[in-house]
């Protein structure tokens, strides 16, 4: 799913972000779900599975990972194409932990 889709489609998915606190601290998608990659796998009872997914790290690769295990567990869930990467190129709007815009890092 491109980052246009989901920013399109913002207020019915759940955007699950898989990066590291310090990633996440310099920008994030407003309203995403935070849960570090190494920690989806024990903290997936916060993943609400009736919603539809999409996941997003800094370049899409981690939160390919982490579709792939949580599709194979039935979740209804699509990998942000390019990841925050591609957000920030396309010039779609994240914020710092201040509230300030936001940078990948």
């Amino acid at each position: 799913m491109t980052p246009a889709e989901v920013f399109e489609r913002r207020d019915e998915l759940l955007i699950l972000d898989v990066r590291e606190n310090d990633e996440w601290n310099a920008g994030r998608i407003e309203g995403a779900l935070h849960i570090p990659m190494t920690q989806v796998d024990g903290r997936a009872d916060e993943i609400d599975p009736t919603r539809e997914i999409a996941c997003v790290c800094r370049s899409g690769a981690r939160s390919a990972r982490i579709t792939n295990m949580l599709r194979s567990r039935g979740y209804e869930i699509h990998n942000v194409e390019g990841g925050m990467r591609a957000w920030a190129a396309a010039e779609l709007p994240f914020v710092d932990k201040d509230g300030n815009p936001g940078s990948v890092v």
